[in-house]
């Protein structure tokens, strides 16, 4: 199992950057998991418990604006219903997903215990497709493989993660994620 953190530390201008894709401040940002080609968040890891004590069980936060319209596009298409039956005749695909289930909560429970949410994933995981947001976050966190359904989402999608599609692109980084 892959688990993802630590992740590196959040900059004023990711929050800034993130209130600006939310159209709110962002709550409990412990990491960016993902970020756009151009630097800005694509994906923020957020605290299994918010700072006025609410459980969160979506550790993995699609935030990209693009990439939240593209996720919601294919729910409105059905795409979601697809993967589903897909899931239900394929066991090398439940395996995957139950793979996805395990490394999410595993990512998750190195910033926190929520009894609340103990053994509670996001996106239907380990049995159904519930949410496609929540599933290509996981996968744009955890790279390719990590959630089979969120590679699916992703690749049936019109948004892509190799090209930058944001209103205001942010500071170019280099591999190290260190802005050029």
């Amino acid at each position: 199992m892959r688990v993802t953190p630590p992740f590196a530390p959040v900059t004023d201008h990711d929050l800034a950057v993130l209130a600006e894709q939310l159209g709110r401040p962002a709550r409990g940002v412990i990491g960016i998991a993902a970020r756009c080609v151009c630097g800005n968040p694509t994906v923020v890891a957020t605290a299994p418990r918010l700072a006025d004590g609410s459980p969160f069980p979506t550790f993995y936060y699609l935030t990209h604006p693009a990439a939240t319209a593209a996720m919601s596009r294919l729910e409105a298409t059905h795409v979601m219903a697809e993967l589903a039956d897909e899931l239900a005749a394929d066991p090398e695909l439940q395996a995957g997903h139950l793979r996805a289930h395990h490394a999410y909560l595993a990512d998750r429970a190195r910033y926190g215990d929520v009894p609340e949410i103990a053994g509670i994933s996001a996106g239907g995981m380990p049995t159904r497709v519930k949410c496609l947001h929540a599933l290509a976050g996981h996968a744009l966190a955890g790279g390719p493989g990590v959630n089979p359904i969120g590679d699916a989402a992703l690749a049936r999608g019109d948004w892509s993660p190799q090209r930058c599609a944001c209103a205001r692109p942010g500071p170019m980084l280099d591999a190290a994620g260190v802005a050029e």
